[in-house]
């Protein structure tokens, strides 16, 4: 039989469900889906995001190629590349010196080291003052082509003179700019501005000597007589082309210094991918330098004993 109190033939005190503000109750069917729908669709995004993310990190670290910038890993290929560039042409320029030598014409070739001395020089000068406007690779390709030229000549030349003195002033060199390197990598030796002056103001003292000792060499004044002019001269007993040799050596050290940290500089600032040739061709021009005076202290050193 039914209850007098029509309340408790309300269906909703009987089970609390059925109260549409129930939580649970009939509206769930309206309300419930859309929200669910939301969530499954935030979820999915959240899900997408992460999977990107992941992806990013799980992928390789974007180079040179990718980012079209400066990156220490791409200027080292490039250097390596004129370096090849070089040995070659300094094969050549070796074999070029050496093919006269006969029983009879005991004399090699000057020709390959001065024709490689002079080209290298007009083609460093036009990449050095064109490339903050334009990187040309070719003009460097081709100046470590007359570079290798001249090194290879002159190589041949003074191991003519002097045998063995040629692995001597590689090994030399290798020890110099492998120490450089590991002590600017170490953060130990750095850059400054103060001893940056003092190295061009030495620079431009060792240019004007040098060109003051050609001069008086080609002109034969006396005081230039020996093989290396004025540096032939002894100052107590030490000849003066040994002292100068080590500042020298010192100086191209430096400079050196001066070449990692303009890489360094660019890869921090982001500068185009195609400064990396400017930085290889830096490093280039320093190692010749420091190779040349070591070859010349060693012949100083062997021609006086």
């Amino acid at each position: 039989m039914a209850s007098a109190n029509p309340a408790f033939n309300n269906p909703a005190f009987q089970d609390p469900r059925a109260v549409k503000s129930y939580p649970g109750g009939p509206q769930a069917a309206n309300i419930g889906g859309p929200t669910q729908y939301a969530s499954t669709a935030h979820a999915g995004v959240d899900a997408a995001a992460n999977a990107q993310l992941e992806g990013a990190f799980a992928a390789p670290p974007a180079g040179a190629v990718e980012t079209g910038r400066m990156t220490v890993e791409d200027t080292v290929l490039k250097t390596l590349g004129l370096f090849v560039v070089l040995l070659v042409g300094a094969v050549a320029g070796w074999l070029w010196t050496m093919a006269p030598v006969t029983v009879q014409n005991p004399n090699p070739s000057v020709a390959p080291w001065l024709i490689g001395a002079l080209g290298g020089f007009v083609l460093a000068m036009v990449v050095a003052f064109t490339s903050r406007k334009k990187v040309r690779p070719a003009l460097i390709f081709g100046y470590a082509a007359f570079e290798g030229l001249f090194v290879g000549g002159i190589s041949a030349f003074f191991e003519f003179l002097w045998p063995g003195i040629v692995i001597q002033a590689t090994l030399a060199t290798l020890a110099v700019v492998g120490v450089t390197l590991a002590l600017f990598a170490s953060g130990k030796v750095r850059a400054s501005k103060r001893a940056t002056k003092v190295f061009m103001i030495a620079m431009i003292g060792y240019l004007v000597f040098s060109l003051i000792n050609v001069g008086l060499m080609l002109f034969n004044v006396p005081i230039a007589g020996g093989p290396f002019g004025i540096l032939s001269q002894e100052v107590f007993g030490i000849p003066l082309g040994l002292i100068i040799g080590v500042l020298v050596v010192i100086m191209a050290a430096y400079s050196l210094v001066l070449d990692f940290d303009s890489i360094q500089q660019g890869v921090r600032n982001g500068a185009p991918r195609q400064y990396g040739w400017v930085g290889g061709f830096g490093i280039m021009v320093t190692v010749v330098w420091l190779y040349i005076e070591i070859l010349r202290i060693l012949a100083i050193l062997r021609g006086s004993n």
